[in-house]
């Protein structure tokens, strides 16, 4: 029997079931260790060369789940679609550059449009399908938004908590708070500020993905804080994550679970937006209330994935805290005189499905996507994020003028370089930027050369085999700190590491559309052979460092076959449906 599985029979036998008689058992089992239950649940997740992790083997057409969440009969009210260009791509990277907006009607519609709307629809044929400003997995969006504010002028006289509804860039009223509910509540905010939920919904991903799903669920997630703290920077506005709750407080907040079981949602995150808030704070007295509006339901049938709620039971967060633990890295972060809108970079992003192995950047501008990825001082969106790097991005750089082909790793946490040396494969380099001819004074910029040479058909095989990792201008494997990290805080924890490895692929999706090229997160990946590649046998066997996602950015190769329509064409008369 796997650990997974005899994890997954004594977390069935804890639970209180009386025995025919009517008696509980009389011998509990052991109490189940949600760390290595979670360390069971990842490796059983991993992807191998000839044997994936479990899924269903095909797609049931007929179960695939609605693309949006809706509460019916809750009251709908309609968001702004048009609003100002905003401020430059480069100047919004730092907190302060940009002057605050007030907090109304206006600014909250554009808030959501910019992190949570639609971009576009594609069409091939009679077939459409929407695309979102924030990227999900197999375009299937577990992440739902919610938004908690005070009285809004043109939004509501009055507190309310509310959900966000992409189809129509609308909100849907799901309580209303008194005054004196929103001022217990929100105590110790800034005057301006609101809170914005995230939930995930399992099955959105699970109906094609099976087991593996948690993990891009979080990816998910991680892409999610990134357009909400990009979306808020346009606006001059910070991001902090709320660390000081538990997932329990976070359900009550946003009013979840609700609905059918088998599409359970659940609240992840809760992030403060606003002019001047910082980290630390917590929310305080949840009001009971009734809630309006029934979830829709997103299938007619569903496959069961016990290993799928064995994870969510042992990642539920159930203290709060830890203490904010920033840290923060020099990133020389420079900021440009691009013209060229913030806005117009959030709603073109796009996943690239093919890469043309011909496309390169300068060195110029991979330096710069480096900084970006480093957690700067006031440098969005890493401001977001209340604790030290855990992540640390591996490159498989191919087509970079000026910059050797190889195999490269970027440091985001100086603290971390000994312990990442004596985990990694012996035989790297480590050959610091100051000492690279072709990357001369940057001695600041804490990236390391691990290998020289030609790694495209590495690159290509670790990813699943796809030619998009080897065809780009480079590739990414993200490593993340899994034991210490779990030991550090607890089971919980495994959810920020993909949080954390998400907001990255972010940043890097942005930063190559600003680029002139494009990006694609890859979630099929052979997990052991790259852990193989890059670490020493005992790191590998005691989870020191996982690898957790990957990305690849390069020259997109467009389909002529899809056509491009607007985001919101339809609207008009999809309200005029609603009445």
């Amino acid at each position: 029997m796997s650990r997974l599985a005899d994890l997954a029979r004594r977390l069935r036998r804890s639970e209180k079931r009386p025995d025919p008689a009517g008696a509980s058992a009389s011998t509990p089992p052991p109490p189940l260790d949600p760390v290595e239950a979670v360390r069971a649940w990842h490796d059983r997740t991993k992807h191998h060369p000839g044997r994936y992790a479990a899924s269903a083997g095909y797609l049931d057409w007929e179960s695939q789940p609605e693309p949006f969440r809706r509460f019916v009969g809750a009251p709908l009210v309609p968001l702004d679609l048009e609003g100002p260009p905003g401020p430059s791509y480069e100047e919004a990277w730092l907190e302060g550059r940009v002057p605050p907006r007030a907090l109304d009607r206006a600014s909250l519609s554009q808030l959501l449009r910019d992190a949570l709307g639609l971009s576009a629809w594609k069409q091939a044929g009679d077939t459409r399908w929407p695309l979102r400003v924030d990227p999900s997995s197999g375009n299937l969006h577990p992440t739902e938004g919610y938004l908690l504010a005070p009285a809004v002028e043109g939004l509501c006289p009055v507190p309310a908590v509310w959900h966000y509804q992409p189809f129509l860039h609308a909100l849907e009223q799901r309580r209303t708070l008194t005054e004196a509910e929103w001022a217990a509540l929100s105590a110790g905010l800034p005057g301006g500020s609101v809170l914005v939920g995230l939930s995930s919904i399992a099955w959105r991903e699970a109906w094609k993905y099976g087991e593996r799903s948690g993990r891009y669920c979080q990816h998910d997630l991680g892409h999610v804080i990134g357009t909400v703290a990009v979306a808020a920077a346009a606006l001059g506005w910070r991001v902090r994550l709320v660390g000081a709750a538990t997932d329990e407080e976070l359900d009550r907040l946003l009013g979840l679970p609700a609905g059918d079981p088998a599409e359970e949602e659940r609240a992840d995150a809760l992030l403060v937006v606003g002019p001047q808030v910082e980290a630390g704070w917590r929310p305080g007295p949840i009001p009971a209330g009734a809630w309006v509006g029934t979830p829709n339901r997103l299938s007619t049938e569903h496959h069961p994935w016990p290993v799928l709620e064995l994870l969510d039971r042992v990642t539920r967060k159930e203290v709060a805290g830890p203490a904010p633990e920033r840290v923060e890295v020099d990133s020389g972060l420079v900021v440009g005189d691009s013209p060229v809108r913030l806005r117009e970079i959030v709603h073109m992003r796009r996943s690239a499905v093919d890469m043309d192995g011909r496309t390169g950047i300068s060195r110029a501008a991979f330096v710069q996507v480096l900084r970006k990825l480093l957690p700067g001082r006031a440098q969005v969106p890493w401001t977001a994020l209340p604790w030290a790097p855990r992540v640390h991005p591996v490159f498989f750089v191919h087509r970079v003028q000026d910059v050797a082909p190889g195999l490269y790793m970027l440091v985001r946490d100086p603290a971390a370089l000994p312990r990442l040396r004596g985990w990694m494969d012996p035989a790297f380099d480590w050959e610091q930027t100051a000492e690279l001819p072709e990357l001369p004074g940057l001695p600041e910029l804490p990236l390391y050369r691990l290998r020289a040479g030609d790694m495209r058909a590495v690159a290509q095989s670790l990813s699943c085999g796809q030619g998009i990792a080897s065809d780009g201008v480079f590739a990414v494997a993200m490593l993340g700190e899994l034991r210490g990290t779990l030991e550090q805080w607890g089971a919980w924890a495994w959810k920020r590491l993909h949080w954390e490895a998400g907001l990255l692929g972010q940043v890097l999706y942005l930063e190559a559309e600003a680029t002139g090229i494009r990006g694609t997160g890859i979630g099929c990946f052979f997990d052991d052979p790259t852990h193989h590649l890059l670490l020493r046998a005992e790191a590998w066997r005691e989870d020191r460092l996982v690898d957790l996602y990957h990305f690849t950015v390069g020259g997109p190769v467009e389909d002529g076959r899809l056509q491009t329509l607007p985001a919101y064409a339809h609207r008009d008369e999809a309200l005029a449906q609603e009445g």
